[in-house]
């Protein structure tokens, strides 16, 4: 499998197809048997703890399902820590923070702890903050499923905008996600199934179409 930069790809599936197993191995966060991956023609199987740390910290933006804000922490504050770790002054973090905070739709949210927020609100404040990251991969974890569509019409097209020096992998279970996909992968008991454009596979007549057909996207 081959990603490439200025990439949308959709990941799709049936559960435990290995879709989030997938991520957490291309983002270093999980090990894998055999195989390697490679990252700008580098073997990351020889990457050093700090060569980790720089492709954790910098190279990659994660959004959880499951959120991962500190419910502590005020919108604003999630949103400015991946800078904030970076070391970049407060006010240049807190101007680009606050910008990115507005196009998720939470600009009425800024002060509100984590705690606070609902699940959809909660599911912005983990996209902005890894928008914000500005990181060279950006994978999503089923990420966009607490949205309501006018959000993730919105979220896709800021991503549209970043595509240039952004590769971006999601794990979509809306049609509206995959049909703004370049290529879509289908994943099936933890192997690549398919692989191609929403076209390609709805004239293919297998698992994807199959899974349209059923209603399960």
């Amino acid at each position: 499998l081959e990603l490439n930069k200025n990439e949308f790809v959709a990941i799709c599936g049936p559960s435990g197809s290995g879709k989030s197993t997938l991520l957490n191995v291309i983002c270093k966060q999980d090990t894998f048997d055999e195989g390697e991956i490679y990252y700008k023609g580098n073997e990351t199987a020889y990457f050093n703890v700090d060569d980790m740390d720089d492709f954790r910290k910098n190279k990659v933006g994660f959004i959880f399902q499951n959120y991962n804000i500190i419910e502590s922490y005020t919108v604003l504050q999630n949103v400015m820590l991946p800078y904030e770790l970076k070391g970049v002054p407060t006010k240049e973090a807190k101007k680009k923070a606050l910008a990115i905070i507005d196009e998720v739709g939470l600009h009425d949210k800024i002060n509100n702890r984590g705690a606070e927020l609902s699940g959809g609100q909660k599911q912005r404040c983990s996209i902005a903050r890894a928008l914000l990251k500005e990181a060279k991969i950006l994978i999503l974890d089923d990420a966009l499923s607490a949205v309501d569509t006018d959000t993730e019409d919105q979220i896709l097209e800021h991503l549209k905008t970043r595509r240039a020096n952004q590769t971006t992998i999601m794990i979509a279970h809306r049609i509206s996600t995959v049909r703004n996909a370049d290529h879509i992968l289908v994943l099936d008991e933890g192997k690549c199934a398919e692989y191609g454009t929403f076209d390609e596979l709805m004239a293919k007549n297998g698992i994807f179409k199959e899974m349209y057909d059923k209603q399960q996207l």
